[in-house]
């Protein structure tokens, strides 16, 4: 990492504010005064040509006129002032600048180049940028506040081992909020704007070096680096720091545009989940969650069962957790024996069940604690949650203040208080222990923690089947390989395909069919026709002679009313295959995240029933295996109720095999729909598939 960049960075000495103003009802008289009421140590130069003096510094007419060298630029100008601040920035050999004015990238085509403009400008002078459109950085626990946000009023900003990268400005301002409220705190908090120059992912190297700094959050809304962030994740874990994300942006809007169900079932937010799971970064959906979770992950890693433990005071509100909970899919264990006989022992009525309830009756110190320390020693356990009912605001000595003891446990404790109570959320916040105001973020929150893991080992594909592959594509000149050539690139990847050939006309079809036995598939041979079926262009079960020949003259008419004027080149039979199940097996080669492979139910419904998995491309067979796990509709065939099993083996084999096209370049998208998955030992076969390719 940059030492250099990092300090003048986050902890310059020397800061100019361009476009200072003294007036304090302006935006740009905020940064001057923040600094000063938040105790900054270093040199401010406010530069303002039509000024003598700012909040009582003096004012200088340009940055030339400062009289020492600076480190930190905060520029608060627009447009073409702008970027002549920044080329002054450039010919003085100031490192680093913040552009607060939006007006750039964001904003269509002419502030695109006027953004391209700007940072040409800096990089032949070395200038290192944050922004523009950037609501600035502010640095807690060196009390540098480089930043307008009208939240920086507080009296005193909360200080403590958070770092927040955040890619919306205002959401600075509201995490600051959040903190304030309930004794949470943070080392730096930074917004990166349009990240035109410095990115989440660097700016995420400065937090990991950062020794005020444990855990990193950030609040995206894309990834315009996914290399960067993916690097930097990495490294936090290695050095022991939690890497939290909550995403804007989950809707699938754009994605009827696709032209395969690949591209349709594995939308931006599919591809972000693989990406997160990839890197060992955790996901938060609920933004309630996100600064109250951090507690959580400062304990131990999970132990592995996915499985937790309820106590509440309160009957309603723990089964409005237990039911958010069952909706993300976490099971609720059953308490020991030791639990039941401990309740009857106090007179409390609680028969066994995976709830328990202390009712107002067990809502004492000695009580609680003493049923949290049984949950704890419950092996099939990883987490507790308690849930306080109306006793946490104005008894909070009888469910509250014994938690406390909890804090550092070997299994984390989460709480869910129910009542509006902003003292029992702060002391136990600051007691360390993770609390939630809603149980739709103490769901997410658990959720979150039971399923992050280590990062996932980067596979490396096998290149024998690359040459063969390549030289298909040489040999097609064809931006769309449908059936035929596809199965012909998945055959070469050693994926088994059904039998099939092309005929020229109905009787060269009947010949075929003969000779691959019957029954046969008859399909339209045809490069620009990509969903066979939905234009009449396949016909099942065809058996005999007269069959192929009339199912073939069938396929000629359709065409006639779904593709007028469409010349049909052929037809290629194929042998009918019967399976256990079918599934669509995708790649695609993601615009931001870069190939992934989709796993998920086949057949034409694969779009409606969106039941898939996903994960970055090339993959090892133990990520195949749980992407398996995760699709619902293949529990059938893995011995749910005592069922036949189906070869998961070679399913497994499959998807590792297709993930190889992440080392062809021109192979932008590919699928294999329907995959046909027969019982244990009887392998799997493609028997349709279609292959994009990027020509240019």
């Amino acid at each position: 990492m940059d030492q250099r960049l990092s300090q003048v960075f986050l902890n310059p000495r020397t800061i100019a504010l361009v476009g200072a103003s003294g007036n304090s009802g302006k935006v740009t008289s905020r940064a001057q005064f923040f600094l000063i009421k938040h105790g900054y140590s270093g040199k401010i130069y406010p530069i303002n040509p039509n000024r003598l003096k700012t909040h009582g510094l003096s004012c200088y007419k340009s940055l030339s006129a400062a009289p020492e060298p600076i480190d930190h630029a905060f520029i608060m100008l627009s447009g073409d002032a702008a970027i002549e601040a920044i080329d002054e920035c450039a010919s003085l050999g100031i490192p680093c600048a913040t552009l607060f004015a939006g007006g750039f990238a964001e904003s269509g085509k002419t502030g695109q180049d006027q953004q391209e403009r700007v940072l040409g400008i800096a990089r032949r002078g070395g200038v290192r940028i944050l922004g523009p459109n950037s609501i600035g950085m502010i640095n807690v626990s060196e009390s540098v506040v480089l930043s307008p946000n009208a939240m920086l009023d507080l009296p005193v900003l909360p200080f403590g081992k958070l770092g927040v990268i955040s890619q919306s400005g205002s959401l600075i301002g509201a995490m600051l909020s959040y903190g304030e409220a309930r004794n949470i705190g943070f080392s730096k908090l930074i917004s990166v704007g349009n990240e035109a120059d410095l990115s989440v992912g660097e700016i995420g190297e400065f937090l990991v070096d950062d020794p005020l700094t444990d855990t990193i959050l950030l609040f995206l809304e894309t990834l315009r680096d996914s290399g960067g962030v993916a690097a930097m994740a990495r490294r936090a874990h290695a050095e022991g720091k939690a890497v939290i994300a909550y995403k804007l942006g989950k809707s699938e809007l754009g994605q009827q545009l696709a032209k395969s169900h690949t591209g349709a079932i594995a939308g931006s937010d599919a591809a972000f989940e693989a990406f997160v799971k990839h890197h060992g970064i955790a996901r938060i959906q609920n933004f309630e969650a996100l600064l109250a979770v951090p507690n959580l992950f400062k304990a131990n890693k999970p132990l592995g069962h996915k499985c937790v433990s309820i106590v509440t005071t309160t009957g309603g509100a723990g089964a409005m957790v237990a039911d958010c909970l069952g909706e993300l899919g976490i099971e609720v264990s059953v308490p020991e024996d030791a639990v039941t006989s401990f309740m009857r022992s106090k007179g409390l009525p609680y028969e066994g069940s995976k709830m328990v309830d202390l009712t107002i009756a067990g809502t004492k110190p000695d009580i609680v604690s003493d049923v949290i320390g049984l949950l704890m020693a419950n092996p099939n356990c990883d987490l507790v949650i308690m849930i306080v009912g109306s006793s946490a605001r104005f008894r909070p000595e009888q469910a509250i203040k014994p938690l406390a003891s909890w804090a550092h446990s070997k299994k984390p404790l989460v709480v869910y208080v129910a009542p509006h109570a902003p003292d029992a959320l702060s002391y136990l916040s600051e007691s360390g222990i993770p609390v939630f105001n809603t149980p739709e973020a103490c769901a997410d929150g658990v959720k979150a923690y039971l399923t992050w893991s280590d990062p996932k080992i980067e596979a490396s594909p096998t290149k024998g089947a690359i040459g063969k592959i390549n030289d298909i594509l040489v040999q097609n000149n064809t931006s769309i390989f449908t059936e035929a050539l596809a199965l012909d690139v998945f055959d070469n990847l050693g994926i088994a395909v059904q039998r099939s050939r092309i005929a020229n006309n109905p009787g060269n079809a009947a010949q075929i069919a003969n000779e691959i036995g019957y029954p046969v598939a008859i399909k339209v041979y045809a490069n620009d026709t990509l969903h066979k079926t939905e234009v009449g262009g396949v016909i099942l079960g065809v058996d005999g002679q007269e069959a192929v020949q009339k199912a073939c003259k069938t396929i000629k008419k359709n065409f006639s009313v779904t593709r007028p004027g469409f010349n049909i080149k052929g037809f290629l039979v194929q042998a009918m295959e019967v399976g256990m199940i079918e599934v669509l097996l995708g790649y695609k080669k993601d615009p931001i995240f870069g190939p992934i492979v989709v796993l998920g139910m086949g057949g034409v419904l694969a779009e409606i029933y969106c039941d898939r998995s996903v994960r970055l491309a090339p993959v090892t067979i133990d990520s195949a295996y749980e992407m398996i796990d995760e699709v619902k509709s293949l529990a059938s065939i893995q011995g749910y109720r005592n069922g036949v099993l189906g070869d998961i083996d070679i399913l497994a084999k499959t998807i590792v095999n297709l993930s190889i096209l992440s080392a062809v370049s021109e192979i932008i998208e590919a699928e294999i729909n329907p995959l046909i998955i027969k019982s244990e030992g009887q392998g799997v076969v493609a028997v349709d598939g279609l292959i994009f390719l990027n020509r240019s």
